[in-house]
């Protein structure tokens, strides 16, 4: 199969299946079956399958994930070197400041949360690893962002648009860009209510040789970001952070 051969219609509408199932937590199969277009009798088949390998459960009629799904994305996690790298690092800045605090990566364009710690003065928002989000959106992302070829960039923009989560997220190319290059001068991202109002965000990228593998970033109350002191220690110490993480994930055995 070549890279432009179209995606095999079976394996494609497994996936399409399962999620729904992440988006929705339970469904019926004559719900499945509505929201994809698809025959009962179809849907019915992909599930059985689904069932027997783990990756779905029935719970009397409804249809739910697996476990299955948790080993495969913690063995993901697990095998990740920039996870052990960070992890320390999260727990000291979690410790420090009392926030939320992650290791982040770009995947096809998306920000990703790897992993996250939480403080004892953590925002709940629901934030899990491999939550995914236009990475436009979070300061996070757009950390990484800077450190990306303009053709990469470029892509990135044509491919995932600049969507708009709230009334305060990015959507001029040309304002984005003003940003990015103000990231390059300053070496971090700090923004207010840009995916969730009520969430601000300050992060800084791990760099090798130039080129962002990743980023740390800590999440707080947005209100919080409006007082210079407080947004300015914890630029200092994400900095502080996703430099050591830089530093240890080249030489640290």
């Amino acid at each position: 199969m070549t890279n432009d051969a179209p995606p095999l219609k079976t394996i494609r509408r497994a996936f399409e299946i399962m999620d729904v199932l992440k988006q929705q937590k339970q469904v019926g199969v004559a719900e499945l079956a509505r929201q994809l277009d698809l025959p009962k009798s179809t849907v019915h088949d992909y599930l059985r399958t689904l069932r027997t390998m783990g990756y779905v459960v029935n719970d009397d009629g409804t249809y739910r994930l697996g476990f299955q799904v948790l080993e495969l994305g913690g063995q993901v996690k697990y095998r990740n070197r920039l996870f052990h790298v960070a992890k320390p690092e999260l727990e000291r800045l979690v410790e420090e400041t009392g926030e939320q605090a992650s290791v982040n990566v770009e995947e096809r364009g998306e920000f990703v949360i790897l992993h996250t710690e939480f403080g004892a003065d953590s925002l709940r928002l629901g934030i899990y690893p491999g939550l995914r989000t236009p990475i436009h959106t979070h300061a996070g992302g757009k950390v990484i962002l800077a450190h990306l070829d303009d053709e990469r960039i470029q892509e990135i923009i044509d491919t995932q648009g600049l969507e708009a989560r709230t009334e305060y997220t990015i959507t001029d190319p040309d304002e984005l860009a003003a940003e990015l290059e103000a990231i390059r001068r300053e070496g971090y991202c700090a923004d207010r209510n840009e995916q969730v109002v009520g969430m601000g965000a300050v992060a800084a990228p791990v760099t090798i040789d130039g080129r962002a593998i990743g980023s740390l970033g800590i999440v707080c109350p947005s209100d919080r970001l409006l007082e210079d002191d407080y947004r300015e220690k914890l630029a200092a110490e994400v900095q502080k952070s996703a430099n050591i993480v830089s530093v240890n994930y080249q030489y640290a055995p």
